[in-house]
C-alpha cells in the first residue's frame, strides 16, 4: 500500500480552512455556532491556521446526548468553531484517499453511493437467483463504541506518513476513553476505512462476489447454506482477531424467498421490494397526523423506489404530494 505524506501543510492553509468553512455551514447557517463563527469569521480563521502551524490545536470538549429514533445511541456534538471545520478541512484532502481503498461493496457516508446506489446494486444481485438462494445476515456488536484505538492509528499509519497531520488525527480519535464518537464527521470515515482490510479480505482472497455492507450491516449471499454458515465463522474469527470486532449473536442465515432480506430500509425478496415494516409504520403515522408536506414528500421519495403502489393509494388518496 502505497502512503501518502506532505498534506499537513496543505489542509491547515487559509485556503483551504476556508473552503472547509464553507462545507461544514451547509444546511446550518441558522445554528448559533455557525452565527457566532461569523461574527469574527477571518479572524477566527486566521487564530486556527495559527493553532493548526504551532500544534497547539485539541479538540473541544462534547456535548453529549441521547437520540431514540431509529434505536437509542449516545451522539457526541463538537463546537462548530474550531473543531467541524478542522475536521471537513482535514476530509477535504483525506476523503478521496480513503474513497480510493474503499471497495465498490461499501455504501455508507460515501459520495456518489449510499442508501440508492446499495438498493439498485442488491436489486440486481437478486436476479441471479440460482446464486442468491440463501442469505447470511449479521452486523457488529456495538461497532462504533468498540473501535480500538491503536489498532485504527496503525491502519492510519500503513496509508499515511505525514506525522504532523497523524499527531493531529490521534488527538481526534484520543478525544474520546473507547471507540470513536457518534456525530463527528470523521468518524464515519474512519469507521468505513476500520473495516476497509476486512472487505478486501472477503472480495480478494474469500472470493465472495455477493457482499453489501453499511456500516456494520452486512449482507452476503449464495446459493449454499452451508457455505454460508462456514463463512460466518471465518468472519467471527478474523474481526475479533484483527479488529477486536465482535458479531452479534443475532446474525442469521436463511432462505431469501421466505423471509427476504432487511436492509438499508427495504425489504428484498428476487422479484419485488418492500418498504421496512417500522418506516411503513412511521409513514402511516406520519399522514393521520397530517404532518407537513415536506415530511410526507420524504417518506413518498423513500416508497417510490420499491413496490409500494397499494401503500401509497391507501395512505396518500386525500393528500397531495
Amino acid at each position: 500500500m502505497k502512503r501518502v505524506g506532505n498534506l499537513y501543510q496543505k489542509i491547515i492553509s487559509l485556503e483551504n480552512l476556508y473552503q472547509a468553512d464553507q462545507k461544514a455551514r451547509k444546511g446550518k447557517k441558522k445554528q448559533y455556532g455557525v452565527q457566532q463563527h461569523d461574527r469574527n469569521q477571518e479572524e477566527n480563521l486566521k487564530a486556527l491556521h495559527v493553532m493548526l502551524r504551532d500544534k497547539t490545536f485539541t479538540t473541544s470538549s462534547y456535548k453529549v446526548f441521547t437520540i431514540y429514533e431509529p434505536k437509542e445511541r449516545e451522539i457526541y456534538g463538537l463546537p462548530y468553531y474550531p473543531d467541524r471545520i478542522v475536521h471537513h478541512a482535514v476530509m477535504n484532502y483525506l476523503e478521496p484517499i480513503f474513497t480510493a481503498n474503499f471497495t465498490a461493496d461499501t455504501y455508507a457516508c460515501i459520495k456518489t453511493r449510499g442508501i440508492g446506489k446499495a438498493l439498485r446494486n442488491l436489486k440486481k444481485a437478486l436476479t441471479d437467483k440460482a446464486h442468491t438462494t440463501y442469505c447470511l445476515k449479521l452486523d457488529i456488536r456495538k461497532f462504533y463504541p468498540s473501535i480500538d484505538h491503536t489498532v485504527l492509528k496503525g491502519q492510519l499509519r500503513r496509508k499515511i506518513k505525514d506525522p504532523d497531520l497523524l499527531d493531529l488525527l490521534d488527538d481526534i480519535i484520543g478525544s474520546v476513553p473507547a471507540g470513536i464518537p457518534i456525530g463527528n464527521y470523521l468518524s464515519q470515515y474512519f469507521s468505513n476505512f476500520y473495516l476497509t482490510g476486512f472487505d478486501h479480505w472477503l472480495k480478494e482472497k474469500l472470493k465472495v462476489k455477493y457482499y453489501f455492507r453499511y456500516a456494520d450491516d452486512i449482507v452476503i449471499m449464495h446459493w449454499s447454506k452451508e457455505y454460508l454458515h462456514q463463512l460466518r465463522v471465518l468472519i467471527t474469527k478474523y474481526l475479533e482477531e484483527n479488529l477486536k470486532l465482535q458479531v452479534k449473536p443475532n446474525y442469521q442465515v436463511f432462505p431469501v424467498a421466505a423471509r427476504g432480506i432487511d436492509f438499508v430500509g427495504y425489504v428484498f425478496f428476487h422479484t419485488y421490494i418492500l418498504m421496512r415494516k417500522s418506516i411503513k409504520k412511521n409513514f402511516g403515522r406520519a399522514v393521520h397526523k397530517r404532518k407537513p408536506r415536506q415530511v410526507l414528500a420524504a417518506y413518498y421519495g423513500w416508497a417510490k423506489h420499491c413496490n409500494s403502489k397499494n401503500l401509497l393509494r391507501k395512505l396518500l388518496e386525500n393528500e397531495k404530494i
